[in-house]
């Protein structure tokens, strides 16, 4: 699995998800933008090689001779999580620029899941048009949106229910809370 962080905020998100598919043993390719590194820093107490351990690889965001960059390279899935307009404009354009970008582009060549985990409030037209886009594409539009019926005891929480949505879609059972078995 692939999971890109973007310079979007909502680092925290990608975190959880890293820690919960290295708890499966789900082997991952982990790229971070330049971007998200400065969103780390403003965001979280994370330290860059922290977040890097929890990947199987890590790829420079502008090495696109990466396996990632080839649909030779084989992968299940890719995250992007956070997602920023930036990114979902850039892959719905084929703007292919960054090995976050390419390694979208592969998963749409080669018909594999992508799931963007998108930004950002309120959407603006342009911002709704490159989802549409990519929904008619396949791409699975998962914004981080929190469930309250889980009647959540704290932000973590609501982090990880957000993370085990996400996990669902990639088919790993997250155990969260679910609708009714509250």
């Amino acid at each position: 699995m692939i999971v890109a962080i973007t310079g979007a905020s909502g680092v925290n998100f990608a975190v959880k998800l890293l820690e919960a598919l290295k708890n499966h043993n789900i082997e991952t390719d982990l790229i971070i933008s330049e971007n998200a590194k400065d969103v780390i820093e403003l965001e979280t107490d994370f330290a860059i090689d922290r977040i890097q351990n929890l990947a199987t690889r890590c790829h420079s965001e502008n090495d696109l001779t990466a396996p990632p960059s080839s649909g030779s390279y084989k992968f299940e899935s890719m995250i992007i999580i956070p997602c920023s307009m930036k990114t979902l404009s850039a892959i719905a354009h084929g703007f292919a620029d960054t090995l976050i970008t390419r390694a979208a582009d592969v998963s749409l060549k080669e018909k594999r899941q992508l799931i963007l985990a998108v930004r950002e409030s309120p959407f603006n037209a342009i911002h709704l048009e490159n989802m549409l886009k990519l929904a008619k594409l396949g791409v699975i539009i998962a914004p981080p949106i929190p469930s309250y019926y889980i009647k959540p005891k704290s932000i973590e929480e609501l982090n990880e229910n957000i993370v085990g949505r996400i996990l669902d879609l990639v088919g790993i059972d997250s155990n969260i809370k679910r609708w009714g078995e509250f």
